[in-house]
C-alpha cells in the first residue's frame, strides 16, 4: 500500500499516538513487551469506502485516498474493509458480496493420504512433494536468533535483529500458505468427492519428553518429527480443501485413520507387520506388495464410500419410519 514511512505518519495524524505505528525507516522504534500490537483497522460502513481500481486507489475515512497494489480483480459490491500491518508492510483485505449460481461439481472421488516424505498421495497414483518450508530456512534462522540473543534486549540492534527474524518467519508461513493454496485449489477444481484422515495433530505433534517421574524415550527423534508434522501444514490443508471444495460443489469426507496404512486392499487383511517400513507395504497374507502411501489412499477412498453409504442409508431408514408409523395409526383407527 505504499511506503511504510508515509503510512504510519498518516496513521498516526489519523488514529492518534494510541494505536501503535511503525516509524519511518532509519529511525528508532522501542517495543516494550508482549503488548506491543500491531495496527488495525476494519472499516464496516460501505457509504464512506470508495474503490478506483482502474487507478489502483482506495478512500478510507480519516485516511483519504491511498494507493495500493491491486493483486487481483475486486468482483461485486464493497462491504467492509480492513487493513492490518504485517512485518513492516501494509495489506488491505477487501469483502464483496456478489451472487453466483449453484457450481457442478467435476470429476469423481479421490482419497487423500497425508504424510512427511510425501506431502499428500491421491489414490489415483498423483503424489505432491513437500515443500518443507521451514526446514529449508532453519538454519538462517538459528543465526538470526543467536545474533538476536547476543543484542542488549530492547535496544535499537536488537530491534534491527528482530524485525529481521520476523520477516524470516513471514517468509516461512508466506511459501507454505502459497503451495497449499496451489495444492488445494488443484485438487477441489478435479475431484467432486475428497476423503481424508481426520487427523489429530495436536495429539500427534505433542512432546515425548514425559515428566520426572516417568521421561519419555527418543525425545531428540520425536522433536524432529513434530517439526516436520508441523512443517506440512494438514490441519490448513485440510481447512482450504473444504471451503473451495464447496464453492466448487464438491464435499469433502473426514474418515477415522485407525488402520488405514496396514489394510491390505486386495484381500482386505490388517496387520502391524505388513508395513515394516515406512515406504513399503507388503502384505503377510497375499504377498501384496506397493507404496505404503498409496495403499493408504485406496483404503481412506474405500472407507469414504461405505461411509457415504452408510449417511444415505441412515436417511433412507430415517424417512421410511414416519410413513411406517402413520400406516399403522390408520390401521389402529
Amino acid at each position: 500500500m505504499g511506503p511504510s514511512g508515509s503510512m504510519s505518519g498518516m496513521w498516526k495524524r489519523s488514529y492518534g499516538p494510541s494505536i501503535a505505528a511503525p516509524s519511518p525507516k532509519g529511525a528508532a522504534t522501542v517495543e516494550r513487551g508482549p503488548t506491543a500490537t500491531a495496527p488495525h483497522l476494519d472499516s464496516t460502513d460501505p457509504k464512506q469506502i470508495k474503490l478506483d481500481p482502474m487507478n489502483s486507489r482506495l478512500f478510507l475515512p480519516k485516511l483519504g485516498w491511498l494507493r495500493y497494489r491491486n493483486s487481483r480483480q475486486v468482483l461485486g459490491t464493497v462491504k467492509n474493509v480492513t487493513i492490518s500491518l504485517s512485518c513492516g508492510g501494509w495489506f488491505v483485505s477487501i469483502q464483496t458480496e456478489r451472487e453466483l449460481d449453484q457450481p457442478l461439481p467435476r470429476g469423481g472421488a479421490v482419497g487423500i493420504d497425508l504424510g512427511v516424505v510425501r506431502f499428500a498421495t491421491l489414490s489415483d497414483g498423483t503424489f505432491y512433494a513437500p515443500l518443507n518450508s521451514f526446514k529449508r530456512h532453519q538454519t538462517r534462522l538459528r543465526k538470526g536468533l543467536q545474533a538476536m540473543s547476543r543484542k542488549q534486549k530492547f535496544s535499537h540492534n536488537w530491534n534491527k535483529a528482530k524485525r529481521r527474524i520476523q520477516r524470516i518467519h513471514a517468509r516461512i508461513g508466506n511459501a507454505r500458505r502459497d503451495y497449499l493454496h496451489k495444492t488445494s485449489t488443484a485438487i477441489s477444481q478435479n475431484h467432486a468427492i475428497v476423503c481424508i484422515e481426520d487427523l489429530q495433530v495436536q495429539n500427534m505433534s505433542r512432546s515425548a519428553a514425559g515428566s520426572i517421574e516417568t521421561p519419555g524415550k527418543h525425545v531428540r527423534a520425536k522433536a524432529g518429527l513434530n517439526r516436520s508434522i508441523l512443517d506440512q501444514g494438514w490441519f490448513e490443508f485440510r481447512r482450504q480443501l473444504e471451503y473451495k471444495l464447496s464453492w466448487n460443489g464438491g464435499s469433502l469426507i473426514l474418515v477415522p485413520p485407525q488402520n488405514t496404512s496396514r489394510r491390505c486392499p486386495q484381500c482386505d487383511h490388517v496387520s502391524a507387520q505388513n508395513r515394516l517400513t515406512q515406504q513399503r507395504f507388503h502384505c503377510i497374507a497375499c504377498g501384496f506388495e506397493e507404496n505404503a502411501d498409496w495403499v493408504g489412499a485406496i483404503n481412506i477412498l474405500r472407507a469414504g464410500h461405505a461411509r457415504c453409504a452408510c449417511e444415505v442409508s441412515d436417511a433412507d431408514r430415517q424417512q421410511q419410519e414416519p410413513a411406517e408409523a402413520i400406516q399403522e395409526h390408520l390401521r389402529a383407527a
